[in-house]
């Protein structure tokens, strides 16, 4: 079965997409759960431990609160409340931490820092598992036990306002409600006053016994303009008042009930230095956590300073103060100074309740729990809790029983922190089988276009592929028949749950069908290659095939990025690497242009070998003359030897000028944005341009690189567009101008601030215009074979309807990037690429690697919390979950799109050879396939390490987005190419 190098590329990594799908299905795993309950039943509390003496307390102790209040506020930092801002913004909280009935802590809450998960964790007292950042978005029911459920039956009336991941969370378990869409985040007003507005009302009535209230406000401004902005000192101020209202209110129905209520304020996660949170840095992990109460005595000069700890210790808390079971998959401890106000008897009542419950926790997940520390010392502090009891019911009240309950509870306190820390750390159980079954579909599509290379890169660009006749062979059904085998006893005998094995047999045996024929070509291919090299060992080698300076530094850069992503730091600082990876391939086009400019026609052998050479890899087709100089033939005008000297006087300087001047783009954009995790924090141009004193300069920038957007793009546009460009831009200030990040000249301040719906709106308007004319053209160029221009024109405006949405959704101090990015595209067009006539794999291979560098110039990172998702909202009032999602994935993912729509405009346009785009987007896939499936192996291998949830998984998030990426990229290169052929 023959097929075009781009098809079978495209091919190759759809397959990819799918076994990357299904490994990272079975790598982000169902955290430690029990089996006890599957739909909380009631289970009765472990009796009270005794020696000697029967225990009459065998029931849940009575709650310790009549009413709960839960103010949570999104990307509440510890620091807006305990800091410096806390003391200025926030008065009353404050007064009420240092002098009020409350205490203090510091709630470190794990990644994922996502709202979700972390509402789980808080209610769960369990860890969510990672794959809960990809449902964040749209959040199943909780079927796990948790603090709602349990109040719910319990017969508690619970009101919530606020954030509707809860209702989705916790539907039919509220008597009142009122949801607000978390991710309309360019509303940070509204969405605070639709909770706000039934507080007088709701605070007046005694007909509840939980009221939750999440206010998102705070979390949108960070996103909108990070932690700097005024905007948090406003935000901070109507949330201490309306606690202040709360607490109020609280205190005047205890004096009528004479029973204590609770307040608890508290944040889901923290905000990173850009306004941002998902990752793990100490600004997003760290949230206050407050607990007011008249029943916590206070005596004066008593200073209390915010204590460390887990976010996961509020839900035993909360069941604790409610009379209510704690959770049983909670791995949280009990906050004791809550109940240290409370006899003795009833506190070693309390942590005995957690003890045991973190202790059955620890038998159903840990097979050697008995040999674990903090069951040993829980069953150490149970036996000396059973003699305080006997003592106490023998009413003895000497110093004896004081000092025997002061070691029981200090015990219990130990081991409490011991089983925490131990469960904590078996945070998940891995899906290996269906890890492994993605794996091996991802390196037998690597092997696959390993050693499809000769033939792919080949004059006709065309492979044979063997799959008819290895199907049908006795090597296809013998491993089928092994791998249902192994199928059917990994899936009888699994203990836990495998997503694998819980597909049909259709679909589990389509995917052994699919393996299995991968290895069969696999195998061909091998044959095949061992077969051709026989013949070519006749054959003399071409006396001017050689690799080249530029395809060591593309290979050498290949490998080393792959081999850097093994360690923590590097993957925390990919950044760095593809920064020195572009700096390094400007020094070598600058050899080669130098060498080309000044040995003159001494270097004619090593000019021709610019046709002969495929990808870096292409040494046994290269061998046997497969690649010729006329088939990779990257200029349309020649086909004479590489060389400068047909340039004019200017244009050569020009070229010999233009790594120097890319250097120098490519060292200002470093400058604009900090990135990764050492050096975030270190002030950049970005910062700077961003913050309020400099809305004048960020709006001339803003101006200025508008212009030159246009100037850039607008060159090889027809007339329609050009207007539509123009306009669109005009569009793309006027939003931001709206929305108050930049200023009119005539406007002296953003008092009059918008959501820029309309302005918006307007952009996106003469973006589908824009697309729709380049749509039209490519479907023209098709009925009139011979007009080539027009199919040009036709992927040109394509190519700058993506760029004019980029610069509406870029944030205006990122619109440079953009710009250098054209630039840095014009120059190495007309004084590169054409004049030295690189062939369609190193000019691949040159896209690539700055569309990774651009997307790190953006700001990106490899950590959550650089996702820009307000960019998903540009133009939307209300929350819509597919254009949100694709708006933010192209804003995330811009440098290596444009790059890459870039690349299929200049080999439509600026190449003779009809095999270009098959080549381009083979080599694509082959160089996006490399560090996929070698960072699939090592996060296999390093599942256990110590930053696998911090470091490596957002990575592997990032591939995953990737590959799904460049398959849409190689779909498109090869319709491309489909289009060319038929034309």
């Amino acid at each position: 079965m023959r097929l075009g190098s781009g098809t079978f590329a495209a091919c190759c990594v759809v397959i990819e997409v799918l076994g990357v799908a299904l490994f990272l299905r079975g790598f982000f795993p169902a955290p430690v759960r029990s089996s006890s309950r599957t739909e909380h039943q009631a289970e009765p509390p472990a009796p009270e431990p005794s020696t000697g003496a029967s225990s009459n307390w065998t029931k849940l102790p009575p709650p310790l609160f009549s009413k709960v209040v839960i103010m949570l506020i999104d990307a509440l930092r510890d620091d807006f409340v305990f800091g410096s801002k806390g003391v200025k913004f926030m008065p009353y909280t404050t007064y009420l931490v240092e002098k009020g009935a409350s205490h203090s802590f510091v709630a470190e809450a794990k990644p994922p820092t996502v709202t979700m998960p972390r509402i789980k964790a808080l209610m769960t007292g369990s860890l969510p598992g990672f794959i809960d950042v990809v449902r964040n978005l749209n959040s199943p029911a909780l079927l796990e036990d948790n603090v709602i459920t349990q109040a719910k039956a319990a017969g508690k009336r619970m009101i919530f306002y606020g954030d509707e991941t809860w209702v989705k969370l916790f539907p039919q378990h509220f008597v009142e409600y009122d949801g607000t869409t978390s991710f309309f985040v360019s509303d940070y007003t509204e969405v605070d006053d639709n909770v706000t507005r039934h507080l007088d009302k709701v605070l007046k009535r005694g007909d509840w016994d939980v009221l939750i209230l999440h206010y998102l406000g705070l979390d949108h401004i960070g996103h909108i303009s990070g932690p700097s902005s005024p905007l948090i000192g406003h935000k901070l101020s109507e949330m201490d008042n309306i606690l202040m209202k709360i607490h109020t209110s609280l205190l005047s129905e205890e004096r009528e009930n004479l029973s204590p209520n609770l307040l608890v304020l508290c944040g889901d996660h923290g905000m990173s230095e850009t306004g941002s949170h998902g990752a793990s840095s100490m600004e997003e992990v760290n949230t206050p956590l407050i607990l007011i109460s008249s029943a916590f005595e206070r005596k004066p000069g008593d200073i209390r300073h915010p204590k460390h700890v887990q976010q996961t210790d509020l839900a035993a808390t909360l069941a604790i103060g409610l009379g209510l079971p704690i959770p049983e998959n909670s791995v949280g401890s009990l906050l004791f100074p809550s109940i240290e106000g409370r006899p003795v008897r009833e506190q070693l009542r309390f942590l005995h309740l957690n003890a045991v419950q973190l202790s059955k926790l620890l038998q159903e997940n840990v097979p050697s729990y008995k040999k674990e520390p903090g069951f040993e010392q829980f069953k150490m502090a149970e036996r000396l809790h059973g003699n305080w009891i006997r003592l106490y019911l023998e009413e003895n009240t000497s110093e004896v029983l004081f000092n025997l309950g002061t070691k029981v509870r200090r015990q219990y306190l130990d081991a409490l922190r011991t089983l925490s820390l131990s469960l904590s750390r078996q945070v998940a159980q891995y899906d290996i089988y269906s890890m492994l079954v993605g794996t091996v579909m991802v390196l037998e599509v690597l092997t696959l276009l390993l050693l499809s290379i000769p033939q792919a890169l080949s004059s006709k660009a065309e492979l044979e592929v063997p799959l008819w006749s290895p199907v049908f062979s006795l090597l296809f059904y013998l491993m089928f028949l092994v791998l249902s085998a192994l199928h059917v006893i990994v899936c009888t005998s699994a203990e836990s749950s495998c997503y694998f094995c819980g597909l049909s047999w259709l679909m589990a045996g389509g995917v052994m069908v699919l393996i299995s024929a991968l290895l069969c070509a696999v195998v061909s291919a091998l044959a095949k290659m061992f077969a051709s090299g026989k013949l070519l060992s006749k054959n003399p080698a071409h006396p001017n095939s050689r690799w080249s300076e530029l395809d060591v530094v593309i290979l050498l850069g290949t490998m080393g990025h792959v081999l850097s992503l093994g360690a923590s730091s590097f993957i925390e600082e990919e950044h760095q690497t593809w920064y020195f990876l572009v700096n390094t391939l400007c020094l070598a086009l600058c050899h080669e242009i130098y060498r080309n400019c000044f040995l003159g026609d001494d270097c004619e052998p090593w000019r021709c070998s610019h046709g002969e050479r495929g990808f870096v890899n292409t040494a046994p087709a290269l061998q046997d003359g497969s690649i010729g100089h006329d088939e990779l033939e990257p200029h349309r005008a020649s086909k004479s030897p590489a060389s400068l000297n047909t340039l004019r006087g200017w244009e050569k300087w020009m070229a010999m000028a233009s790594p120097w001047v890319i250097l120098t783009c490519c060292r200002l954009l470093r400058s604009l944005n900090q990135t990764g995790v050492q050096w975030a924090h270190r002030p950049d141009l970005g910062h700077w341009l961003t913050s309020s004193d400099h809305k004048a300069e960020l709006s001339v920038l803003a101006a200025l690189s508008l212009i030159m957007i246009f100037a850039l793009v607008q060159r090889r546009c027809s007339l329609t567009s050009k207007v539509a460009m123009a306009l669109g831009l005009l569009g793309v200030y006027c939003y931001r101008a709206a929305i108050g990040n930049v200023l009119f000249p005539w406007q002296r301040d953003s008092k009059d601030i918008s959501k820029g719906l309309i302005e918006a709106r307007f952009v996106h308007v003469f973006v589908l215009g824009i697309l729709f004319t380049g749509t039209k053209d490519l479907l023209k160029s098709q009925v009139i074979a011979a007009d080539f221009t027009i199919k040009t024109v036709g992927l040109w405006e394509i190519y700058s309807g993506l760029v004019l949405l980029a610069a509406l959704l870029f944030r205006p101090h990122n619109l440079p990037v953009l710009v250098f990015s054209l630039l840095i595209q014009t120059i190495m067009t007309k004084f590169i690429w054409k004049p030295l006539r690189h062939d369609a794999a190193e000019i691949t291979v040159m896209h690539y690697w700055f569309g990774q560098a651009f997307f790190y110039f953006q700001g990106n990172s490899n950590n959550i919390a650089t996702v820009d998702i307000s960019a998903g909202f540009v133009g939307l009032d209300t929350y819509v979950e597919v254009p949100a999602v694709f708006l933010t994935a192209f804003a995330t993912f811009a440098g290596p799109v444009l790059w890459a729509s870039h690349l299929v405009s200049f080999l439509s346009s600026e190449t003779s050879s009809g095999s270009a785009l098959s080549h381009a987007c083979f080599c694509y896939a082959l160089i996006c396939s490399f560090p996929v499936s070698a960072y699939i192996i090592l996060v296999t291998s390093l599942r256990y390490h110590l930053f696998i949830w911090s470091v490596f998984s957002p990575k592997l998030l990032y591939e995953g987005m990737h590959i799904l990426i460049t398959a849409a990229i190689c779909v498109f290169f090869t319709a491309m190419d489909q289009a060319n052929t038929k034309s």
